[in-house]
């Protein structure tokens, strides 16, 4: 069991090296916010509340796992539920949209509309 546990974790861990970056972007929302609308709004909402309940809400989540998920999308890591609707977004964005959307869905902004949507207020 601990040997199946092993290599479970590392089948989950090998990758990140591959995907972390030492010298990560700072993003810029607003810049992120434009993209969204070009890129992710048809799915995700504008400000990150997904249309439709198959697909998640960006709003509120941490910047540096949006990156994270994005990067495996473009790289073909991340295999599963919507990647096949995902690599093709992802494909076309830089290292520096990335870390825009991720700012920007992370960003107090994203983060109010969902918590104002969801009647958190």
């Amino acid at each position: 069991m601990r040997k199946l546990l092993a290599c479970m974790a590392f089948a989950i861990l090998a990758p990140m090296p591959l995907l972390a970056d030492d010298d990560t972007l700072d993003g810029d929302p607003e810049a992120g916010k434009q993209k969204a609308q070009e890129v992710c709004a048809s799915c995700h909402g504008l400000d990150g509340n997904a249309l439709v309940a198959e697909y998640p809400d960006l709003a509120g989540q941490n910047a540096p796992y949006l990156v994270y998920a994005l990067k495996a999308y473009k790289n073909g890591l991340r295999t599963g539920g919507n990647a096949g609707l995902m690599r093709p977004q992802a494909a076309n964005l830089s290292e520096q949209d990335m870390a825009n959307l991720a700012a920007y869905y992370s960003s107090p902004e994203s983060l109010q509309t969902n918590q104002t949507a969801a009647g958190g207020g």
